[in-house]
């Protein structure tokens, strides 16, 4: 092989989560399934998975969740080293997108607003995800 294997998951040449990319990298390149699937081929398993993640949630089982939601996790990496080779955005990116969704919906933990109890939690929540939707039809 000659990607080779990542660095980092003992934690001295970086994170396991840039590990991993990095594997899946390898992976992309040197793999003749995964240098053949899109975005679109890989419907089923990103359904698979997360209902996969629900069952374990329900099982209660935390091993079996951990396991699981690695498989998830894969999904998400393959489809961002996926998007980062056709030059249309990094696992960088879907993180910072995600971190700033969060400081958005979440006022009253990153900005100014004040929430008492869950009901104002989820209110100021709902009322920043809609205007991201009325921003989005403009």
């Amino acid at each position: 092989m000659t990607g080779g294997a990542p660095q980092g998951t003992d934690g001295a040449e970086g994170s396991a989560l840039e590990a991993f990319a990095d594997q899946m990298r390898v992976l992309q390149r040197e793999c003749p399934w995964k240098r053949e699937q899109t975005h679109a081929s890989l419907i089923p398993y990103v359904r698979e998975e997360a209902e996969e993640v629900v069952e374990a949630i329900e099982s209660g089982d935390p091993a079996a969740l951990c396991d699981e939601l690695g498989d998830l996790l894969l999904q998400v990496v393959i489809h961002a080293v996926m998007a980062e080779e056709a030059g249309e955005f990094t696992l960088d990116d879907v993180a910072r997108g995600v971190i700033a969704k969060m400081e958005r919906r979440n006022p009253h933990v990153f900005g100014d607003a004040v929430a008492t109890d869950t009901a104002e939690v989820m209110r100021l929540y709902n009322a920043a995800k809609a205007a991201e939707r009325a921003e989005k039809a403009e």
